[in-house]
């Protein structure tokens, strides 16, 4: 079979949902420019019954995307579509997504259901969003554990009741790449109507099956796949888009499909989503790890430099990879600065793009060359430390050696009041961090991880700090860029520390 198979990303929906991911309104924005640069079919917004924050984000995510369908996620009930509905109802392409679960264990535990009330269920709610919306899409959650025999039924109820998109997920990584195949083609053989509507298929990675199960389902007939960037998700993660996309663009006789996907936006995306969430990337990722293009054995050196496809099945420039040709430098105006962000992707306001330029041409006085990687990380940690009427960092002092104490001077601002303390501590960064305690006077957390990377070549690399602290069984992390690691460290512990004070003020108000 030919055609073109829709790429449905839920990064902002499900992805959204992993621990630790969490994402404000102008975080998620960003991630849904970065899904309509890569040009993703659909957006999922996310889930706009679940909360008042929710609903506003979906909503704001329906205004901003024109070029992709927009869907909310809403179960099998009327105040649930009606929330989607209501946020999505201003998209270019609104699209609602209700689910019911089908699987015997999930239909007697969680829904308290018989299977005939679960089938008269969806069918009502799918021709009531069909009611508010024309596209509606249905799945069957945990469809791979289900009675093929009622799951039929319920696919052939769902399509009668005016679904256009039918969705099989995979929703605890449960099945294997042959039962997936054999499920689609088993669907398509038994229910005919199948052939008039989109199938889908929603993978989770629990046994690490889930972009292999993603192409088993394209094998089988389904048209589109259901992915996150990154592969993020519930609990081990959904399939990767990136991963999904690659595959079908380098085995195109395997698969015999296409995807609209432009996949040289590919790395930008992870990164930005990567950056946004405060986690970095693992060496062995595939497409998007640091060593998915590195080649440190002698032969395969040999063979790369001879040949980059004897060690390459794709190249760095098929998914963005950018040079680190010098593009700017310090006498740099800012219509080139502009020109450049724009052909990097980057579509940023009028104060961004004026904040952005002024960290630039601060950064051109500290590194002497300027490539595109330390641009694409200046822009990604634009947000200020001092965002959300939270703390930003106005100067400091620190001193230290090998056989005394480190002394820190922090020097904060908020509200327009400037605070300054010092503190001792057990190297640089533990005695900035002291003293910023002293001066914000944090609610108890604990420190989860502290990540310190170079993002580019030399000696006077851009450094990268990511904090990320715990607190109320949640996680906060913070980001700071700077060729000066200690500035970058108190920087990302100042805007982790914004963040969880602003959800314990959130807590407060409540």
């Amino acid at each position: 079979m030919t055609g073109q198979v829709k790429i449905f990303d839920t990064t902002l929906r499900d992805g959204e949902q992993s621990p630790g991911c969490s994402m404000n309104m102008q975080e998620k924005l960003e991630v849904a420019r970065r899904l309509e640069l890569l040009r993703a079919d659909v957006i999922e917004a996310g889930f706009a019954a679940s909360s008042p924050g929710d609903f506003a984000s979906v909503s704001a995510v329906a205004a901003a995307v024109k070029s992709c369908v927009v869907a909310s996620l809403a179960r099998c009930c009327r105040g649930d579509i009606d929330a989607a509905y209501a946020a999505i109802k201003g998209a270019a392409a609104p699209r609602i997504h209700v689910f019911i679960a089908t699987s015997p264990v999930h239909m007697e535990y969680k829904l308290r259901m018989p299977p005939e009330k679960v089938l008269e269920q969806a069918a009502e709610m799918v021709r009531y969003a069909k009611s508010l919306c024309p596209d509606v899409e249905f799945s069957c959650e945990d469809a791979t554990r289900s009675d093929p025999a009622f799951l039929a039924k319920i696919v052939r109820a769902a399509i009668a009741s005016g679904a256009n998109v039918i969705n099989i997920p995979d929703t605890v990584g449960y099945t294997t790449p042959p039962e997936m195949r054999a499920l689609i083609e088993q669907l398509r053989s038994e229910v005919p109507e199948c052939e008039g509507i989109e199938l889908s298929v929603h993978c989770h990675n629990d046994l690490g099956m889930a972009t292999a199960n993603t192409l088993a389902g394209i094998l089988g007939g389904a048209r589109q796949v259901e992915c996150t960037i990154n592969g993020l998700g519930e609990r081990a993660g959904n399939a990767p888009m990136e991963e999904v996309v690659m595959a079908i663009k380098t085995r195109p006789e395997v698969y015999n499909v296409h995807t609209g996907i432009d996949t040289t936006q590919i790395y930008r995306a992870s990164k930005a989503v990567y950056g946004i969430i405060g986690r970095t990337v693992s060496l062995n990722k595939p497409i998007v790890g640091t060593n998915a293009f590195a080649h440190e054995a002698g032969i395969h050196q040999h063979g790369v430099l001879a040949n980059r496809s004897t060690y390459e099945i794709m190249t760095p420039e098929s998914i963005g990879i950018p040079s680190n040709q010098i593009v700017l430098g310090k006498h740099s105006g800012r219509h080139a600065f502009e020109e450049k962000l724009s052909s990097m992707g980057f579509a940023l306001s009028q104060e961004e793009t004026e904040r952005a330029f002024t960290e630039f041409k601060e950064l051109c006085d500290k590194k002497k060359d300027i490539t595109d990687r330390d641009i694409e990380f200046l822009v990604w940690n634009l947000t200020p430390a001092g965002s959300s009427g939270g703390y930003s960092l106005k100067g400091f002092s620190v001193h230290t050696g090998s056989n005394e104490a480190a002394t820190a001077v922090i020097t904060l601002e908020k509200d327009g009041v400037v605070t300054e303390d010092v503190a001792l501590g057990n190297g640089p960064v533990d005695a900035a961090y002291k003293a910023v305690d002293k001066i914000v006077n944090p609610p108890g957390f604990q420190f989860e991880n502290y990540v310190i990377q170079s993002v580019s070549e030399g000696k006077d690399s851009l450094g990268e700090v990511i904090t990320t602290l715990r607190h109320d069984g949640k996680t906060f992390s913070g980001k700071g860029l700077s060729t000066d690691v200690i500035e970058a460290s108190i920087l990302s512990y100042i805007y982790a520390l914004n963040r969880l004070l602003e959800y314990a003020r959130s807590r407060e108000e409540k």
